[in-house]
């Protein structure tokens, strides 16, 4: 019994640790890590990322948090699928704000595609949601494979490791979310496609 129990907490850290918010954070670390980008100023890209930290994880994360708590719901009560379109709006909005700054400020073209990305794959689920649940945390990861897909074509770096890396993670966090009974197989695969075509896309067409 409490080896099960160490199982589900375990798959409850994986699903905290891997929110759904973390991909434009990613893809901007690897944009500084292996574009022209990473010869600006230190200084310049810890701005950036924390712009970018507030608008998409901080801000997202603390206002879901409250509208959780007005509407007394628990974690798992608001993962129910008729309850995710509050927490979908929320974040969309959020992201919508962000690229809006980004755009203001002229920040680099890159960073704000990246930010896009994200924003569709966000949209998308939610539309989805309206009649199937869908797994927003392979969503993201599958941006983050997405992403980094296509900058490895744009700036000619090697991306294998790091995508091995990606669809390890993956794979954890797709059976962390059945685990929690949280979503399906097919859920959890459709999310990952989704996001890795969603994510790909944005960052070409933004």
């Amino acid at each position: 019994m409490s080896r099960q129990k160490n199982i589900i907490y375990a798959a409850r850290l994986v699903s905290l640790v891997f929110t759904p918010f973390y991909l434009p954070l990613v893809g901007l670390i690897a944009l500084f890590t292996f574009s022209y980008l990473n010869l600006l100023p230190v200084a310049y890209r810890l701005l950036v990322l924390a712009m970018v930290y507030f608008f998409t994880i901080l801000l997202p994360t603390f206002l879901i948090h409250l509208y959780r708590r007005t509407q007394g719901w628990t974690l798992l009560e608001l993962g129910q699928k008729r309850r995710r379109m509050g927490p979908y709006i929320i974040s969309i909005l959020c992201y919508v704000v962000c690229v809006w700054t980004l755009q203001r400020l002229h920040i680099y073209h890159f960073v704000s595609s990246i930010v896009f990305a994200a924003l569709l794959v966000q949209v998308i689920c939610a539309i989805i949601n309206i009649w199937w649940k869908i797994s927003t945390h392979t969503a993201a990861i599958g941006g983050v494979a997405g992403a980094l897909f296509v900058f490895a074509e744009i700036f000619g770096f090697n991306p294998v490791w790091w995508l091995c890396l990606v669809l390890i993670l993956a794979g954890i966090l797709g059976t962390a979310r059945m685990m929690l009974r949280q979503h399906s197989l097919s859920q959890v695969v459709a999310g990952f496609l989704i996001g890795f075509v969603c994510a790909a896309a944005g960052i070409v067409l933004f």
